[in-house]
């Protein structure tokens, strides 16, 4: 059976090597492979994936949806409503509280209205560990929504925690739908007319599990949208967003103050001194883009505290709603692992990376020497990342930064082919084939690539490929597509072929 599917292995491969060589990278190379993954079991996400790519549907949505965040305290039932709206079973529920723990985004649909749903978890104050990352998450999740609906137990009532989100939600500004969950029946309507006490106005008595009282929810958070959408509000008039990032005194302020050519921000030798994002447009090389000078972030976000916290949180905010982010660090001092940190945080959240050196009026010849290997070494992981050697404090190389965001956003965007894409997985798995492992040799079947914005790739195959070659498959197609400054998320499906 093995020398079988390794036959068969080679003449696909061979086949594949062969259309590279004659050019046949068409539209019939890509349905001739597609029509192969009919012998093996996909779901119906799957079929949807290849369906887009078929009819060349964009990798992104044109238009800029609506973000609906679901906040509450932990088991109020968050996720059980979010099923609800979704109509499918997709947030996990078990009747334990804080079984959410990250924010999940879900695309919606109501009265022919799409948007974005998005479940977090349990919000509760003075909390510590992975409850205060938790509450965290939430906190961001607010941040870039349009509308929040704030879920409270009416069978229990309004708590302290409750009152403390709704101090939460007021300080953000954004439109609040109070949703009182749990109302199963006429008799629990008196209990949901206590949360008028919270201020918020009219409680919306649901029920999440039988679905009562949804349809009147969704009207009123519809009907809460603003008419400028906070996507739209980030990105006027087609201005790339620019987040500057590093740890704290690296030179995020001079540097923003720099290219603004006027004192926007205050800077002090003091470290931490700016605590909000402040945006300013810059015309740099003839175009606008919008820069954010955000906080020194110091650590973890769930390892500060009092003002440290929220300038951590809304830095991850920031960054968030940036498209590309530049990420200062310190040329005259040993690179720390908070550097490698902030760059870590930047690539796991899928935004386009160009790193600047700055203070390179403070290195000398021999901290040059050094420099190069502390980035050699520490930065392994990100050699993809163009970089500029700056300083903030006499302009010194600022124009190069305008190149470097080019090429990261360019690649950022990047789309390839299918059937470019398919035919080079051909060639480098004819070259390097993946390992046998138990006398089985997974087969790459078919690949593709749903969207841009960091460029996501979804390889089809009939068996488990390892870290270590999924890996060398993303430096290959660095290396045939380029993508400098740009993460590369490439992720396998296993599927295994019909039984008969």
């Amino acid at each position: 059976m093995d020398d079988e599917q390794t036959s068969e292995t080679e003449v696909e491969v061979a086949g594949a090597v062969d259309d590279v060589e004659d050019g046949a990278v068409g539209p019939d190379r890509t349905t001739a492979l597609r029509a192969g993954l009919e012998d093996y079991e996909l779901s119906d996400e799957d079929y949807a994936l290849l369906l887009a790519e078929e009819t060349g549907a964009a990798a992104e949505p044109l238009e800029v949806l609506p973000v609906v965040a679901v906040v509450g305290r932990p088991n109020v039932g968050k996720s059980s409503l979010v099923n609800r709206i979704l109509g499918r079973r997709e947030a996990v529920v078990q009747d334990l509280p804080g079984i959410t723990r990250d924010r999940v985004s879900y695309p919606a649909e109501w009265s022919g209205q799409r948007f974005t749903l998005v479940d977090t978890g349990g919000w509760e104050q003075d909390v510590a560990g992975l409850e205060a990352r938790v509450a965290a998450q939430a906190e961001v999740a607010v941040e870039a929504a349009d509308v929040v609906v704030l879920v409270v137990d009416a069978t229990v009532g309004a708590t302290g925690t409750d009152e403390a989100v709704v101090r939460l939600l007021r300080r953000s500004g954004k439109p609040v739908v109070l949703a009182a969950n749990k109302v199963d029946d006429q008799r629990g309507e008196a209990d949901a007319a206590t949360l008028w006490s919270l201020g918020l106005g009219e409680p919306y008595p649901v029920s999440s599990v039988h679905g009562r009282g949804s349809g009147d929810l969704l009207d009123a958070v519809l009907a809460a949208v603003p008419e400028e959408l906070q996507a739209a509000r980030e990105r006027p008039s087609g201005m790339r967003r620019v987040a500057l990032l590093g740890r704290p005194n690296v030179g995020k302020s001079s540097m923003l103050n720099k290219l603004t050519g006027s004192d926007r921000v205050v800077v002090d030798a003091t470290a931490g001194t700016t605590r909000d994002p402040v945006d300013e447009v810059v015309e740099l090389a003839g175009r606008e883009w919008v820069f954010v000078d955000t906080a020194g972030i110091r650590r973890r976000v769930h390892q500060s505290s009092g003002a440290d916290f929220y300038a951590s949180l809304r830095t991850q905010a920031a960054l968030e709603k940036a498209e590309v982010a530049v990420v200062l660090v310190d040329g005259s001092e040993t690179l720390t692992e908070q550097d490698t940190r902030i760059i870590s945080t930047v690539v796991e959240a899928g935004r386009a990376l160009v790193l600047a050196v700055n203070k390179w009026d403070l290195v000398d010849e021999e901290r040059r020497y050094y420099l190069e290997r502390e980035l050699e070494r520490d930065l392994v992981q990100v050699r993809w990342a163009p970089r500029v050697n700056v300083s903030a404090r006499t302009g010194r190389h600022l124009e190069r930064l305008v190149p470097a965001l080019d090429v990261a956003l360019d690649s950022w965007g990047t789309r390839v082919p299918t059937g470019r894409l398919n035919s080079f997985l051909g060639q480098v798995v004819a070259e390097h084939p993946h390992p046998v492992r138990g006398g089985k040799q997974p087969r790459i079947l078919f690949g593709t690539q749903p969207s841009t914005q960091p460029p996501r790739f979804v390889v089809f195959a009939s068996g488990f490929l390892e870290a270590g070659y999924r890996r060398f498959l993303e430096r290959r197609l660095r290396e045939e597509f380029g993508f400098e400054g740009s993460p590369v998320e490439l992720s396998v499906r296993v599927r295994e072929r019909r039984r008969r």
